[in-house]
C-alpha cells in the first residue's frame, strides 16, 4: 500500500462525509496498523509491569476518544515505549514488580496504585489542553528531549534482554547493563532461541522489504508473531516441563507466554478499578507529574512530527488534542488500561498504509477489541520473548547511533547537552535527568554571554506595521527559555491578525538551536495559512557548525586573506582563476617592485606589478594556494602570503552562501526534522 499523494483535490477531513468517502482507504489503513499495534500493545504492557490486556484497552479507547474528541487526523493513539520507564518504576514503587516471578496480590496493589496515579495525571493533562498550555511543548530544548528519549532506548534495551533469554532479572538500567554476560550464560536455551530469532526478524526484515517493496504490507511484528508461536508451540511451552541440555536442566511452561484470558468475552474479567487511596502517600505525586510531563511531551512532539509529514499539511490544534490525550488516559486508568499519547510509529505507518482521516485511528481500536473479545486464547500463545525482542528494536531506534551523529552535525555543544542527558537519566530518573539537560544548556546559554534576565524574558518590539506585514525586532537572546513569548507575539500579530511577520534577529547575541527549528516550523505554519513568515538579520551571527539549523551567535568570522603579487600581464589570468576558485570579489592595485631575482639581474630597477588580495573562506583559500603552486609558480614569476582575518559577514565572502532574499534560499535540512521513534 502507498502512501497517500497531496494532489488529491480535497483535503480530506473526519467528519461524516468523511467517514462515507474516505472508507476503503481508512479500514485498510486501521487493518495493516492493528497488526502492528497487536503486539507492541501487549510486549509494552508487560514491560511496564502491567497486565498484559491493559495495552490492548488503552488503544481501544484511544481510538474512540481521539476520533470524537481530537482534530488531529492521521495520529494513532495508544499506549508507547516510552513511557515504559515511567509505569515499571511507578508499580516498582508501590512494591510490584509486574510479571517477573508471577502476578501476586501485591502486584496488584501496586498495578491499582498506578491506575489511580494515572487518574490524576490525567486530570492534569485535561487541564493543560483547557487552559491553551499546549505550548508549553515547545519550551524543552531539542537536544535535552532526544538525550531523553536515548535514554529511554538504552533502558527498554537492557530491561528486555533479559525476557529475550528466558531468565529473571532486576534493578536499575547500568546493573542490568552489566550484568548482560551473566544473563547470556544463564539464558534458557529455548526461549533463547525464539527470542533471538525474533530480534533477528526485526532487524532484517527492514531491508528485506527495500529489496522487494511488495513485502512492505507485512509488517515485521506479524513476521515475528507467524515465527514465533510455532516455536513455542514446538517447544510446547503451554505445558509446564522440563528438559535437559548438556548436562544441564532448564524449566518451560506457560509463565513464558501473555497472559490472556481463556474465553471468549474474558476481558472484561480483566477490567480493574484505580486504588485512590495511593494517592494519600506523597512520593505518589512524583509519579503523577512524571506521567503528566513526560507523556504530555511526548505526545505533543509526536502529533507536530505527524503534522509535518502529513501530506495534505493539515494542522492539529494541540490544545485540543491534549484534551483528547487526557480524557482518553482518565477512561484507560479508570479500567485498568495504561497510559496513552500520540504514537509516532503506528502513525507513521498510518501514513504508510494510505490513511486518509482520524477514522483509521478508530478501525485499528475495532480490529483490537474484536481480537481480544474473541480469540484471547490465540494471544496466550504467543511468546513473551517475542514481544520483548520488538521492544529492543524499539530501544534500538530510540538509541541508534545516527541520533549521535545527527547531533554532532548540528553543534559540539548539542551533543554535550543530548549526551549528558542520557547519562543524566540512566543514573537518576526521567524528571531528574531532563532537568540536569536543561540546566546544562542553561550554563552554555550564559557562557555564551547571554544575560540571566533575557534568557527567560525576551525582548521584542513592533517596529512597523503597514496593514500587510508586521516587522518585529528581537534584543539579547532568542533561545529555548524565552520562545513561547516570542511564538505568542508572532502568532498574534501574524496568524490571528492575518498579516505577514517578518523577524529582525540582527541585533541579537545568540539564536540556539531550538529557535532555529522553531523558525523554521514557523515558516511551514505561516505558509499553511497562506501567509509569509521571514526571519532577517541573521547574517552577521556565526553558526557553532555548518547544520542549517544550528546555533547561532553575534560576532566576527574567521576568514583567510590571500595576498598575491605577480608581473602585470598576469593580472587578468589570476583574477579569473581566483573568482573560478571560490572568491565572491578581489581587490587589485597596480604597483611597482622588485623581487631578489630583478635585485640581482636589473640592478634593483623597479618593474610593473599587480598586487590582488582576496578574502575567502579556509577551504577556497586553500584550493587558490594550491592553484598558485601547481600551475601559476611553474610558468610565471608569483608570490603569495595569506594571513587569518575576522570579518563581520562571512556571506560577503563565500560564494557557496549567495546573498540572495530568504524567500529564494533552498529549505532547510529536512533531516533534523525527522521525528525520533517511540
Amino acid at each position: 500500500m502507498s502512501a497517500p499523494v497531496a494532489s488529491d483535490r480535497e483535503i480530506p477531513c473526519g467528519n461524516l462525509q468523511g467517514f462515507k468517502r474516505y472508507f476503503k482507504h481508512d479500514f485498510i489503513s486501521g487493518l495493516l496498523v492493528f497488526l502492528i499495534a497487536l503486539p507492541l500493545c501487549l510486549g509494552i504492557s508487560i514491560a511496564s509491569g502491567y497486565p498484559p490486556i491493559a495495552g490492548i484497552f488503552t488503544a481501544i479507547i484511544g481510538s474512540v476518544v481521539a476520533t470524537l474528541i481530537s482534530n488531529s487526523e492521521l495520529t494513532i493513539k495508544g499506549p508507547a515505549a516510552g513511557l515504559i520507564v515511567i509505569a515499571i518504576g511507578c508499580i516498582n514503587a508501590f512494591g510490584g514488580d509486574g510479571t517477573v516471578g508471577g502476578w501476586t496480590e501485591t502486584d496488584m496493589d501496586a498495578y491499582r496504585a498506578a491506575l489511580a496515579v494515572g487518574v490524576a495525571a490525567a486530570v492534569l493533562q485535561v487541564f493543560f489542553g483547557i487552559f491553551r498550555a499546549g505550548i508549553l511543548g515547545e519550551f524543552f530544548p531539542i537536544s535535552a528531549v532526544h538525550g531523553m528519549l536515548a535514554a529511554i532506548g538504552v533502558i527498554i534495551i537492557a530491561k528486555q534482554i533479559p525476557v529475550a533469554l528466558g531468565v529473571s532479572a532486576s534493578g536499575g538500567p547500568l546493573e542490568l547493563l552489566r550484568k548482560i554476560p551473566e544473563f547470556i550464560a544463564t539464558a534458557n536455551p529455548a526461549i533463547a532461541a525464539i527470542g533471538l530469532t525474533s530480534v533477528l526478524i526485526m532487524f532484517v526484515w527492514p531491508v528485506v522489504v527495500r529489496k522487494f517493496p511488495v513485502m512492505k504490507v507485512l509488517p515485521s511484528p506479524l513476521i515475528v508473531l507467524i515465527v514465533a508461536i510455532p516455536m513455542g508451540m514446538s517447544f510446547d511451552l503451554m505445558h509446564a516441563h522440563s528438559y535437559t541440555l548438556q548436562n544441564h536442566e532448564y524449566q518451560l511452561g506457560e509463565n513464558y507466554l501473555v497472559a490472556m484470558p481463556d474465553r471468549v468475552f474474558g476481558m472484561f474479567d480483566s477490567l480493574t478499578t484505580p486504588d485512590f487511596s495511593a494517592l494519600q502517600q506523597p512520593f505518589a505525586w512524583k509519579w503523577v507529574f512524571m506521567f503528566f510531563i513526560i507523556g504530555s511531551l511526548e505526545s505533543l512532539l509526536s502529533a507536530k512530527a505527524i503534522d509535518i509529514i502529513d501530506p495534505w499539511k493539515r494542522k492539529t490544534n494541540m490544545d485540543r488534542d491534549m484534551v483528547a490525550v487526557g480524557i482518553g488516559n482518565l477512561g484507560c486508568a479508570m479500567v485498568g488500561g495504561l497510559p496513552m499519547i500520540s504514537e509516532i510509529v503506528r502513525s507513521k505507518a498510518n501514513i504508510d498504509n494510505g490513511a486518509r482521516t482520524r477514522f483509521a485511528d478508530f478501525w485499528h481500536g475495532m480490529f483490537l477489541l474484536v481480537c481480544v473479545a474473541f480469540i484471547p486464547m490465540v494471544l496466550h500463545r504467543i511468546p513473551m520473548a517475542a514481544l520483548a525482542a520488538m521492544l529492543i528494536y524499539t530501544g534500538f531506534r530510540l538509541a541508534h547511533p545516527t541520533e549521535f551523529m545527527n547531533v554532532w552535525k548540528i553543534g559540539r555543544e548539542q551533543l554535550v547537552i543530548f549526551v549528558v542527558t542520557l547519562v543524566a537519566v540512566l543514573a537518576t530518573d526521567l524528571l531528574i535527568g531532563i532537568a540536569i539537560g536543561i540546566a546544562t544548556k542553561v550554563v552554555i546559554h550564559l557562557s555564551n554571554g547571554v544575560s540571566l534576565r533575557s534568557l527567560f524574558k525576551p525582548e521584542i518590539e513592533l517596529a512597523e506595521d503597514d496593514g500587510h506585514t508586521v516587522r518585529l525586532t528581537a534584543y539579547n537572546s532568542a533561545v529555548f527559555s524565552n520562545w513561547i513569548p516570542i511564538r505568542r507575539q508572532i502568532e498574534r500579530l501574524g496568524l490571528v491578525e492575518r498579516k505577514n511577520v517578518e523577524l529582525d534577529l540582527s541585533s541579537v547575541q545568540l539564536v540556539d538551536h531550538t529557535v532555529m527549528d522553531k523558525l523554521h516550523e514557523m515558516e511551514s505554519d505561516f505558509e499553511q495559512q497562506g501567509l509569509t513568515f521571514t526571519a532577517v538579520g541573521l547574517e552577521t551571527h556565526q553558526p557553532f557548525a555548518g547544520h542549517a539549523q544550528s546555533a547561532r551567535r553575534k560576532g566576527l568570522w574567521t576568514a583567510r586573506r590571500l595576498t598575491v603579487v605577480s608581473e602585470l600581464e598576469n593580472q587578468s589570468m589570476l583574477e579569473a582563476a581566483l573568482v573560478r576558485l571560490g572568491a565572491s570579489g578581489f581587490t587589485s592595485m597596480q604597483c611597482v617592485g622588485a623581487g631578489r631575482h630583478e635585485l640581482l639581474e636589473n640592478a634593483g630597477q623597479p618593474k610593473p606589478m599587480v598586487r590582488i588580495e582576496v578574502i575567502a573562506p579556509q577551504e577556497a583559500c586553500e584550493q587558490m594556494m594550491s592553484y598558485l603552486r601547481r600551475e601559476v609558480q611553474l610558468k610565471h614569476r608569483v608570490t603569495f602570503a595569506v594571513e587569518t582575518v575576522q570579518v563581520a559577514r562571512m556571506d560577503a565572502f563565500d560564494q557557496s552562501v549567495p546573498t540572495i532574499p530568504a524567500e529564494a534560499q533552498p529549505n532547510a535540512d529536512e533531516s533534523s526534522l525527522e521525528p525520533a521513534a517511540h
